[in-house]
């Protein structure tokens, strides 16, 4: 069964209404800084609207993504916008001198996608001195330090890979390799995204606050169910080279994995690069989150199996958006219901669709892949 892209674009049409503005974001990539004043629009304030965009790294395609949009639409609404990023990914204390130079320069807002909690105390300054902090694609720990966050709900999209891989596995075995983002500090994205993968497998992921508290054999029970075996759990730190060294630290210790979780495309593409170089990929499903357009050329040439698609232009577009119209008219943007966040919505993409679980192929894909939908 396919799944259209109406349900997010109905709920973007929903938090538009609620700012009161008759905006259509733009997720056209743009590669021009915007800088140009804000027009009045019948607010309080005529003054420019100054925002700084705190990306975790330049250097994940992801981020580029987030980047592009925002100073697509930051072109479009008239607001100031200057960006920023960490130098790897969790690097807070570049992060932490982005915040300060925010609240130096009169920003009246930040949008950060946060490298870890080290910058809990920063953004708490942010917010003490007036600026307006939303969290885009990572949730800060607890999510009320900043006063919202724009993101897919991680955990849903790796309920979704984790169901089609308890469909593909039809009752066999899952020897799995889990390749998170790190071991040596807590992240909500990363625990969201593991979690999700586990409970979508019918694995109870243990400690609800920690990575690889599951028990590490007995039985999934999404699909037919099975016996699983966890066969590794290694950091990738969300990189190519990353994920190519956990997965063959992976296969040392373990040659019959068959099921591999990556927490994002880049980990997920060295994964399979280290299978190929062992000889390994056939019989592999390859399973991971994030959906950009190079990751759909990934699905189309077999690598990646199936990944779940979301729209980061689409965060980074509506984050500017609601900075802007916050300072010209007083109006917050709201979460969405039920959930203490903003969802903007995430597709499954894969070639081999499984009746259980929606889906869309990568034809289908190269069409909303990283904010073409937004």
């Amino acid at each position: 069964m396919k799944r259209s892209q109406g349900g997010s674009l109905r709920g973007r049409q929903r938090w538009l209404t609620a700012l009161g503005v008759g905006l259509a974001v733009s997720a056209v990539a743009a590669c021009t800084t915007s800088s140009a004043p804000a027009a009045s629009n019948g607010g309080s304030s005529s003054k420019t609207v100054k925002v700084a965009l705190i990306l975790k790294t330049f250097t994940n395609p992801y981020f580029v993504s987030m980047e592009q949009s925002a100073k697509a639409d930051a072109a479009k609404t008239g607001v100031q916008l200057t960006v920023s990023a960490g130098q790897t990914d969790g690097d807070t204390s570049t992060q932490i001198t982005a915040i300060d130079n925010a609240i130096s320069a009169g920003d009246q807002g930040i949008l950060i996608t946060p490298n870890g909690n080290a910058v809990n105390s920063a953004i708490a300054q942010a917010r003490k001195a007036g600026l307006y902090v939303i969290a885009l694609d990572t949730a800060p720990i607890p999510a009320s330090t900043v006063n919202i966050t724009f993101e897919t709900n991680n955990f849903q999209a790796g309920e979704l890979i984790g169901k089609w891989t308890a469909a593909k596995l039809n009752g066999g075995k899952a020897v799995i390799a889990m390749l998170d983002l790190f071991n040596n500090q807590v992240v909500s994205v990363d625990i969201n995204r593991d979690h999700g993968f586990l409970t979508g497998l019918g694995i109870n992921p243990g400690n609800p606050n920690l990575n690889g508290a599951e028990a590490k054999s007995g039985h999934y029970t999404g699909g037919k169910g099975g016996s699983y075996q966890i066969a590794c759990q290694q950091p990738t730190q969300g990189a190519q080279d990353g994920g190519k060294s956990a997965m063959e630290n992976c296969l040392s210790s373990n040659p019959d994995i068959n099921v591999v979780y990556a927490i994002n495309e880049p980990a997920a593409e060295g994964a399979y690069a280290a299978l190929a170089a062992a000889h390994h990929t056939k019989g592999v499903e390859v399973v991971t989150i994030d959906g950009a357009c190079l990751g759909v050329s990934y699905i189309d040439k077999g690598e990646i199996d199936a990944s779940a698609g979301q729209f980061p232009g689409k965060m980074a577009s509506l984050g500017v958006e609601a900075i802007a119209n916050l300072v010209k008219t007083g109006q917050k943007p709201q979460t969405s219901p039920g959930l203490d966040f903003y969802n903007t919505g995430t597709e499954l993409y894969t070639n081999q669709p499984q009746s259980s679980v929606p889906s869309v192929t990568s034809s289908q894909a190269s069409n909303l892949c990283w904010g073409s939908a937004s």
